[in-house]
């Protein structure tokens, strides 16, 4: 079959599974975690472009999606995760929920962004995370800033929040920048509730940060799995 026929299937796939939302009038999508909502302004901006950056393999990226997964079942949206590595664990988590989630796994950051574009393309998710925090900075470095910039017009349009997690800061044309500080190790895990850890920094074009700590411990339990994409 050729790719634009797979293209046209995979659309129509989306559409059934996952209908378009109406548009909603608020400006941005909240997550009901304070870590993300209160450094974002009152929660992620819609129609934009955001990068989180993680510095540290241990910062907390995947508790993170686990929260917003969670987020999303509860306030009945639709969430897509792009997998960039292939790293995402659903084991463990409630598959009658999955309905609120489209799993997009891919081996490389190339993969990533094209599915990244076709999800914006269509506008069915308010919510397109797309996680390269295991993606290589060497294979990273090899995705030209004009691809960002197309994502940034395609997610301009719709009423998504289109969220980018990366290990150094590299989407230029992003929007809104924030900083994940954590850096946990088993002890962390063991003593305390990993979401209520979370410390998110926003940066600032004049370079200041704000730091504002998560207080409230959302429940981990997310609801993963549906579609597979190498």
């Amino acid at each position: 079959m050729a790719a634009s026929a797979q293209i046209i299937d995979l659309r129509k796939l989306l559409a059934e599974r996952f209908p378009h939302p109406a548009v909603p009038t608020a400006t941005r999508l909240v997550t009901d975690l304070p870590c993300f909502d209160q450094p974002a302004g009152g929660g992620l901006p819609r129609s934009a472009l955001i990068e989180l950056i993680g510095p540290g393999r241990s910062a907390g990226s995947a508790s993170l999606i686990h929260a917003l997964i969670d987020s999303a079942n509860r306030d009945n949206f639709f969430l897509a995760l792009i997998d960039g590595r292939d790293s995402f664990d659903p084991c463990g988590l409630d598959n009658s929920l999955v309905r609120h989630l489209l799993w997009v796994r891919c081996s490389k950051a190339s993969e990533a962004i094209k599915a990244a574009d076709l999800l914006l393309r269509d506008g069915n998710f308010p919510l397109v995370i797309v996680d390269l925090v295991l993606n290589s900075p060497e294979e990273l470095r090899k995705i030209p800033q004009t691809n960002w910039y197309r994502l940034q017009r395609l997610v301009e349009l719709i009423p998504t929040a289109c969220l980018v997690l990366t290990r150094y800061e590299m989407v230029g044309s992003a929007q809104l920048k924030l900083v994940l500080e954590n850096s946990w190790n088993l002890e962390t895990f063991e003593k305390h509730d990993a979401i209520s850890q979370l410390r998110i920094v926003k940066k600032r074009s004049d370079g200041r940060d704000i730091a504002l700590r998560c207080v409230t411990a959302a429940t981990a339990a997310c609801r993963p799995y549906l579609l597979g994409a190498h």
